[in-house]
């Protein structure tokens, strides 16, 4: 199982932060900013093996499902 950040927005947000700079923008003038979006993944491969039963409920509410 993982939470953490969404990778791809992430490197959206750095490409946005080198667009600026390019044009011009001092770095120490952007914003620092923090993640919006978190997933959740879990491996039910890995869970089986370990003998976890994960809740339907619980799966329903996973951004993503590796089997």
């Amino acid at each position: 199982m993982s939470y953490g950040p969404n990778y791809s927005g992430l490197f959206r947000h750095a490409a946005d932060y080198v667009d600026k700079i390019l044009r011009g923008a001092k770095p120490a003038d952007l914003p620092v900013e923090q993640p919006t979006k978190f997933e959740l993944v879990v491996n039910l491969t890995t869970a089986k093996a370990l003998g976890l039963t994960i809740p339907e409920t619980f799966l329903a509410r996973t951004d993503e499902v590796i089997e």
